[in-house]
């Protein structure tokens, strides 16, 4: 797709974000045509260019959630990184930050000094646990939020302390909510300007994206069952509450598989593949509620048969019989995917990682698809300050920060 096809093409994004969360909305505005202008620090920039650094100067994380980006160096915590900052504002359609609440009013940038130079700006504020209540001004990372959301609870067996997934997720949902907001209030604006309806208000451009909230909205019927049932969920390891039977099993080659064959279509045929047509046919097991019951027994007879042959194997017998299932990837095992290979969902640059010379290196692929395979990635996450004489020049008319 050309760059002026682009559905965001011509949405300019003024970033201060750090970090995963506000970074991650701007790099999903960026991926579909949005001009992102990334804040960073002077000399260190966004922490997360040191985060899993194996070698050289700015990790994969950093280039990975800040591609298609520009990056230009200010710094707040002088006048005129301020007033650059307005300056950029007044030029822009979006504001994307997530300091904790309070730091932008202190510097005098806050939504009512944005409003002023420029009455149509989106600011979309993520934080710990939102810009007002009585925890609002508390500091908190994505760890906090994910155990104050109700998800750490749930993840991890039942007789251990809660786990944390592999991934910054609670970052990563309230990135993609935000970016949603954004997006959302975009749109309104524009309605209004179709309807000559004037301009939205303040309070409405303003996109509150709380960690914990975002998390919260995710778990599902966790607080309904609660108070109408007088249900609390507990941790279940890998399988999940009140669905059986579907977790991960074990093959003769060492590995494991997922299976999914909970639904009561596919039940019937799943106990058949693997030799059991007695549970099949038994009448309690007919039903979700009475096979979550029986689910020890269930997964021993399934792991009694996925134990007797090799990963292939077992999930080439389920696939022709139609029952969910799947391997367990590694990144090893993603990169040489077919699957993600047709889609186009990993992408190769040439990328300096401190060695004599740049290697290549693939990155994951822009979500959701248009026309069939991801759109392609313009630039990884840049340099630091890579474009701010550009950004001043061509916005500002000044080179100069």
């Amino acid at each position: 797709m050309a760059a002026d096809a682009l559905p965001l093409d011509g949405v300019r994004v003024l970033e201060l974000g750090n970090y995963i969360a506000a970074p991650t909305a701007g790099r999903l505005l960026a991926d579909f045509g949005a001009e992102v202008i990334k804040v960073e620090r002077p000399v260190t920039g966004d922490e997360l260019r040191n985060w899993r650094l194996y070698a050289g100067d700015t990790s994969m994380l950093y280039r990975t959630i800040n591609r298609n980006k520009k990056s230009i160096v200010l710094d707040l915590r002088t006048e005129r990184g301020r007033e650059l900052v307005l300056e950029l504002a007044a030029r822009c359609d979006v504001l994307l930050e997530n300091f904790r609440p309070g730091t932008l009013e202190k510097w005098g940038i806050g939504p009512a000094a944005l409003n002023a130079v420029n009455p149509d700006l989106v600011v979309t504020r993520i934080s710990a646990f939102g810009q007002t209540g009585p925890l609002a001004e508390r500091p908190g990372f994505a760890a906090v939020a994910e155990a104050v959301g109700g998800m750490r609870e749930l993840v991890g067996d039942p007789d251990r302390p809660p786990v944390r997934v592999g991934v910054s997720i609670g970052d990563s949902i309230a990135g993609i909510y935000a970016a949603f907001g954004t997006v959302m209030s975009l749109f309104q604006r524009e309605s209004y300007r179709n309807r000559d309806a004037g301009r939205v208000a303040l309070d409405q451009r303003v996109i509150d994206v709380a960690l914990n909230e975002a998390i919260l909205s995710v778990m599902e019927s966790l607080v309904p069952d609660y108070l109408a049932y007088g249900v609390q969920r507990e941790r279940v390891g890998g399988r999940m509450e009140g669905i059986a039977p579907s977790n991960a099993y074990p093959t003769a080659d060492g590995r494991s598989i997922i299976i999914g064959g909970n639904g009561d279509a596919i039940y019937g045929r799943y106990m058949r593949t693997i030799g059991r047509p007695d549970l099949a046919e038994d009448p309690g097991l007919q039903t979700n509620a009475g096979r979550w019951d029986r689910r020890e027994e269930l997964d021993t007879a399934i792991g009694a048969w996925s134990r007797t042959l090799t990963a292939d194997e077992a999930l080439r017998i389920l696939d022709e019989a139609g029952v969910p299932s799947g391997p367990i990837y590694s990144a090893s095992d993603i990169v040489a995917d077919e699957q993600y290979k047709a889609r186009n969902m990993i992408q190769e640059f040439e990328v300096d990682v401190g060695g004599d010379a740049p290697v290549s290196v693939g990155f994951p692929g822009i979500v959701p698809v248009l026309g069939g395979r991801s759109l392609s990635i313009r630039n990884v996450g840049p340099d630091l300050g890579e474009h701010t004489a550009e950004v001043l020049r061509d916005l500002l008319g000044t080179e100069e920060p």
